[in-house]
């Protein structure tokens, strides 16, 4: 069992776990069936015409088998992630350097949300490291054509895609600003965003979140009773 650094806030529980590596057996134990800020864009995705989209269902069938198997589940991989991994120990020493930063490196970040009437979800993420005591680091490889085009923008360059998961990170480790690190190797710029909390923004995606914990709930249960008739 992974242990945890728990940290109290008025309302929420909130685990750090700063012992487990990212990609580990453990790291995909304890995401297993949880609603992670790496999804919440995915959560807040509408379909045609306002209704369901295509990708929130089908993440939320692969959270239900995880929670009903007990297993987790098989995920599709790209050469983007794969650049990513491999770009991100240059990227996390760059901005190091660069920023004469106090980096902390966590495994996984979790927070059971208590709501008004009693009820809990759990939510969590997996930052690139805390910086200091107040930041967070998420890091993002970009191609350099796509680079380019951000650079060229300056501040109105913060790619929107992001947006959900940067805030998303904010609310689960309850800290103020990210720095978000735009990064490709032997780039002469490397963009970096700092983005402050959206008290309004989290709440809403907090709300997001809630309803489709709630229908991932009742569709385990759904399934589980067609089972047992």
């Amino acid at each position: 069992m992974a242990k945890a650094t728990a940290i109290k806030t008025k309302a929420d529980e909130v685990e750090v776990f700063d012992e487990i590596e990212q990609g580990s057996l453990d790291w995909f134990e304890i995401r297993r069936g949880c609603c992670t800020a790496s999804n919440f864009a995915t959560i807040l995705a509408s379909g045609r015409d306002g209704g369901e989209s295509v990708t929130r269902r089908k993440l939320m069938r692969r959270l239900a088998g995880e929670i009903m198997t007990g297993e987790v589940a098989e995920t599709y991989r790209n050469a983007a992630m794969d650049r990513g991994n491999a770009m991100e120990p240059e990227a996390r020493d760059w901005y190091s350097r660069t920023r004469f930063a106090d980096l902390s490196r966590i495994g996984f970040v979790r927070r059971t949300v208590h709501n008004p009437l009693g009820a809990s979800f759990v939510v969590g993420c997996s930052p690139d490291s805390f910086i200091g005591k107040d930041g967070v680091l998420e890091i993002k490889t970009m191609i350099p054509e796509l680079m380019i085009d951000v650079a060229e923008k300056g501040a109105a360059g913060f790619p929107p895609e992001h947006r959900a998961q940067v805030q998303g990170s904010l609310w689960v480790t309850g800290r103020a600003w990210c720095d978000l690190v735009i990064f490709y190797r032997n780039m002469p710029i490397t963009p970096v965003f700092r983005v402050e909390r959206d008290g309004v923004y989290i709440q809403e995606l907090a709300r997001q979140v809630e309803i489709f914990d709630y229908e991932l709930r009742a569709l385990v249960a759904k399934i589980r009773k067609m089972g047992a008739a």
